[in-house]
């Protein structure tokens, strides 16, 4: 049985243009701010932004990755030779164990390469839908919208989705954009969660939005 779509909040398809276009003049070249070199690193860096920020795995992954450069050196590792590489980041003991197994998986199921295929990356250890649209998106220009705290709570605010569920708030960004511009949206959503739509405080009066933002000045 087909699932029928979730309803969408009033007026969201006609601001999803407006915010598009207002965030496409503030935030022309949004990217991930993961530093990465390849597919592989990508992966790791992104299983170790879970519950993280970006500057912590940014400043832990150079001596990381001279450890370990690719899956096969990973995959011969123990989650105790990764632990103190990783020790700065949050929830560090569960990341090492998932990452020795994920590259152990890469060797084993694809030659220890990141496969340009989502439901596998999905099947690697601490790996996840987000993770998956992540990699994907960013290594192979798959057209996806990863879907984290930032884009979840601005989607909610913008009158853009009504959703909690990571999943659902995809699924209705999906349908009120064009599929070209999801890996940019999402970029965008979060800089302008970390820079202006702060989960608490939000500086609505300097906001680029707040002319067509349902719930300016609301608290979350």
């Amino acid at each position: 049985m087909t699932r029928s779509p979730s309803r969408l909040p009033a007026g969201a398809k006609a601001r999803a243009p407006l915010a598009l276009a207002a965030l496409e003049a503030l935030y022309p070249d949004a990217r991930t701010e993961l530093n990465f070199r390849n597919p592989f690193e990508l992966l790791v860096a992104t299983v170790l932004s879970a519950q993280a920020t970006d500057v912590s795995v940014n400043a832990a992954t150079p001596a990381l990755f001279e450890r370990y450069a690719d899956a096969y050196a990973m995959g011969r590792a123990t989650p105790e030779d990764v632990e103190p590489l990783i020790r700065s980041i949050g929830l560090y003991r569960g990341k090492a164990r998932n990452l020795v197994a994920l590259a152990a998986l890469l060797v084993e199921r694809h030659g220890g390469e990141v496969p340009n295929d989502f439901d596998a990356v999905v099947a690697l250890p601490g790996a996840g839908r987000k993770t998956a649209n992540v990699v994907l998106s960013n290594a192979y220009g798959y057209p996806a919208i990863a879907v984290d705290t930032h884009v979840g709570r601005l989607s909610r605010r913008l009158g853009l989705s009504l959703q909690n569920n990571p999943d659902k708030v995809e699924a209705d960004l999906q349908r009120l954009f064009p599929r070209e511009r999801w890996v940019f949206l999402h970029h965008a959503l979060i800089l302008h969660g970390r820079r202006v739509c702060h989960a608490r405080n939000p500086r609505c009066s300097a906001c680029e939005l707040r002319e067509f933002c349902p719930r300016i000045g609301v608290e979350p």
